[in-house]
């Protein structure tokens, strides 16, 4: 029985620690369906990394002016900063420092979220045309 769930279990071939994680818990809930529906609720209520993001340079440029227009006007360097770090992320140019900032925060992008959430989905067998092995559903969401 246990070379069974072995085979069943999804391997870990994916090398970003995101990845792991989420493979870990396909695995989990592969084993425990009754728990689905609750981490599809804790997934669409997870804050994703472009959202913190928006949040973070909005607040710095209402911040910023502020400052600027009440104390001094070098304080619109922080929208300035705010905008360049914002069109950094949107360009994918600079990537790699928002990406060691997701991991320090422990955040992730929406769509390693949604990954997550329609392979959970597809477990559950939301989507009868996939096979209901976590391989397999893995491989689907990542095409």
């Amino acid at each position: 029985m246990e070379n069974i769930e072995q085979d069943t279990d999804i391997t870990l071939e994916h090398s970003t620690e995101v990845e792991k994680d989420i493979q870990e818990n396909l695995n989990h809930y592969y084993h425990d369906r009754q728990e689905i529906e609750y981490r599809l609720m804790d997934l669409d209520r997870e804050m994703d990394l472009e959202s913190y993001l928006q949040i973070e340079s909005s607040a710095l440029s209402i911040a910023g002016t502020i400052l600027a227009l009440t104390v001094n006007k070098k304080w619109l360097v922080l929208p300035l900063i705010s905008s360049v770090l914002q069109l950094s992320n949107i360009s994918k140019k600079w990537n790699k420092p928002v990406r060691l900032l997701s991991n320090k925060l422990g955040l992730r992008t929406r769509a390693e979220i949604e990954k997550e959430k329609y392979a959970l989905k597809a477990i559950r067998g939301d989507f009868k045309y996939l096979l209901d092995v976590p391989n397999a559903v893995w491989n689907a969401v990542n095409k």
